[in-house]
């Protein structure tokens, strides 16, 4: 009779596991609920007109070679996110790791409907190596 509890126990175990909000980029998604959200909001959609959304953002494909240096060092370049333009400045993050960089990038860009390309580290170093000449 013992041993039927335990697999049920084991199943059910399994079953919560498969549940849990555990993510691929883990690391990237506590960075960007403490970093990020406050203004982009949790579920990426943005606050309206003043900051862009970052759910289902073209923004993000189409400036992948930008993205390190605007986490790490802000904008307060005009964009243009989903064909809306945003002129509110961004704070960057200059606390942050390189690594810490790429794990938030990974975590935006493979949720609330984006499907990009995992940032190696490497790339993440390149491409802030040469933000000076981006900004």
């Amino acid at each position: 009779m013992l041993k039927p509890t335990f697999v049920f126990l084991g199943f059910c175990c399994l079953l919560l596991a498969c549940n849990s909000e555990e993510t691929p980029y883990k690391n990237g998604r506590n960075l960007y609920l403490a970093k990020c959200a406050s203004c982009h909001l949790e579920d990426g959609r943005g606050l309206g007109a003043l900051i862009p959304p970052l759910a289902g953002a073209d923004f993000l494909a189409a400036n992948r070679d930008r993205l390190p240096c605007i986490v790490r060092y802000g904008t307060s370049d005009t964009i243009v996110v989903n064909g809306v333009q945003y002129a509110e400045q961004m704070a960057g993050q200059p606390e942050l790791s390189d690594i810490d960089i790429a794990n938030v990038l990974n975590y935006i860009g493979n949720s609330w409907g984006n499907r990009q390309a995992p940032f190696q580290l490497a790339e993440v170093r390149a491409i802030l190596q040469s933000c000076d000449t981006i900004r």
